[in-house]
C-alpha cells in the first residue's frame, strides 16, 4: 500500500465520527471514491459509531471545568462569576468514541498479527524438522560410507585372518563370520541370531590361546537376526584361537557370563 493510502486509512475513525476538518474531509471522501479497502473499513466502523450514543452517556461538562481548561490554554484568568457559554458539544462521548474505535482497530490488527506469528512459527518448526531429517540422512549416509571403506580396507589387508562361526545349541541355525586384521581391525557378520529379551545384548569375544576372553564389542541384530559390524581392535590383541558370541546383560560385561550362541576358530 502507498503512504497516501495508509494516511487516509488512519482517518477512517475520525471520518465516521464526523470529526474531520473540512480540508481533510474533502480529501478523504475523494480517496474513498477509488479505494475499496477504506470504503469497507468505513462501513465496518459505522455500526460501532452508531451504537456509541446508547453506550456512552451524553455528559455536559461543568462550566467551572471549562473555565479552568480555558485558563490553562490561554493563560488568562476567568472570573468565577463570569457567565460561560455552554459547550457546543459534549466532550466525553467524543473521547470515548475515539477510544472505542481505536481499540476496535487495534484489536483487529493484533488478531491479524497473532495469526501471522502463529503461521511463521509453524513454518519455522517445519523448516527445522526438514533440516533435522536431512542432517540425519547425511549422517547415516556418511556412516554407511565410512563402514564400507573400513570393510574394504580390512578385507584387503595382507594379514587378514578369517574365522567361520557355527551355531551352538541355543541357536543351531545361526552362523557368522569374522575377518580380522591386526593392523586394520575386524569385520563381523551374522545371521539367524535369535531375538533377545529386553535388557539383553549380544557380546563378541576373542578367546586367545592363553589368558581370559577379550571383549571386541556389543552386537544388536535386526529383527531377522542379521547384522554387519566393524570394530577397531587394539594393535596388541593376541591372535584369536576362538571367536564367540554370548548373550549378556545390556551394556556388556568384562567376561562372558551367558550362553555362547555361535563360536569358531580361524581357518
Amino acid at each position: 500500500m502507498s503512504p497516501t493510502h495508509e494516511t487516509m486509512r488512519e482517518l477512517s475513525g475520525l471520518y465516521v465520527l464526523g470529526a474531520l476538518a473540512p480540508a481533510d474531509l474533502a480529501e478523504f471522501e475523494s480517496h474513498l471514491e477509488s479505494c475499496e479497502i477504506c470504503r469497507a473499513e468505513v462501513s465496518a466502523l459505522r455500526p460501532v459509531a452508531a451504537g456509541l450514543s446508547a453506550v456512552v452517556p451524553q455528559v455536559e461538562p461543568p462550566a467551572l471545568l471549562r473555565g479552568r481548561v480555558l485558563e490553562a490554554v490561554t493563560g488568562k484568568s476567568t472570573s468565577s462569576h463570569a457567565r460561560v457559554p455552554p459547550a457546543s458539544a459534549p466532550i466525553a462521548p467524543w473521547l470515548a468514541a475515539a477510544a472505542l474505535l481505536a481499540a476496535a482497530a487495534l484489536g483487529g490488527y493484533a488478531a491479524q498479527l497473532r495469526g501471522r506469528i502463529t503461521n511463521l512459527e509453524d513454518q519455522l518448526e517445519q523448516a527445522i524438522a526438514r533440516v533435522s531429517a536431512a542432517d540425519r540422512q547425511v549422517a547415516d549416509a556418511r556412516r554407511t560410507a565410512l563402514d564400507a571403506q573400513f570393510q574394504v580396507a580390512v578385507l584387503a589387508a595382507p594379514d587378514l585372518l578369517r574365522i567361520d562361526l557355527g551355531g551352538l545349541p541355543p541357536a543351531p541355525t545361526a552362523n557368522a563370520r569374522a575377518f580380522w586384521s591386526r593392523s586394520r581391525g575386524m569385520v563381523f557378520t551374522a545371521s539367524n541370531l535369535p531375538a533377545l529379551s529386553p535388557g539383553r545384548v549380544y557380546q563378541l569375544w576373542v578367546i586367545p590361546d592363553q589368558g581370559p576372553p577379550i571383549s571386541v564389542g556389543l552386537l544388536e541384530p535386526d529383527p531377522t537376526g542379521t547384522l554387519t559390524r566393524v570394530f577397531q581392535t587394539p594393535a596388541d590383541l593376541p591372535p584369536p584361537m576362538t571367536v564367540a558370541v554370548s548373550e549378556e546383560p545390556a551394556g556388556g560385561v568384562p567376561l562372558p557370563t551367558g550362553q555362547l550362541y555361535v563360536a569358531g576358530k580361524p581357518i
